[in-house]
């Protein structure tokens, strides 16, 4: 039996996928000058970038606030609603941080079974 999900609650598709770095400026770099991909969004900060392919998939890096050897994630699980989301997989049993806020998103992150990181992700709306 399929579970019914609250309005925004489900993940509809992938976001973004791709690492966290120590060096957003040094990855941001390697991405651009080494690899020849076109970054389509860089944080002010210069701490994550968003580069789209042409098949329309997200790759990105990013720094977390906290510098953490080896943290990536493996992707970051689009919903409509970060808050309902949460709550959601937290009653089916999930970990998940609280939701925060950057300047284009909302996310939360969290670990499954087997440790991998990956993400709640929310786009703000253009």
């Amino acid at each position: 039996m399929e579970a019914v999900s609250p309005a925004g609650a489900a993940i509809v598709g992938v976001d973004i996928f791709g690492p966290a770095t120590q060096d957003a400026k040094r990855m941001i770099a390697f991405y651009r000058d080494v690899l020849g991909m076109t970054p389509t969004a860089i944080d002010e900060s210069m701490s994550g970038a968003e580069f789209e392919l042409a098949d329309g998939t997200t790759f990105g890096v990013w720094q977390p606030g906290e510098a953490k050897s080896g943290a990536g994630y493996s992707a970051l699980f689009a919903v409509t609603d970060i808050n309902a989301a949460v709550t959601r997989f937290r009653a089916q049993g999930a970990t998940l941080s609280d939701p925060f806020e950057t300047t284009v998103c909302f996310m939360s992150f969290g670990k499954d079974p087997d440790g991998n990181e990956f993400g709640i992700h929310q786009r703000k709306k253009t």
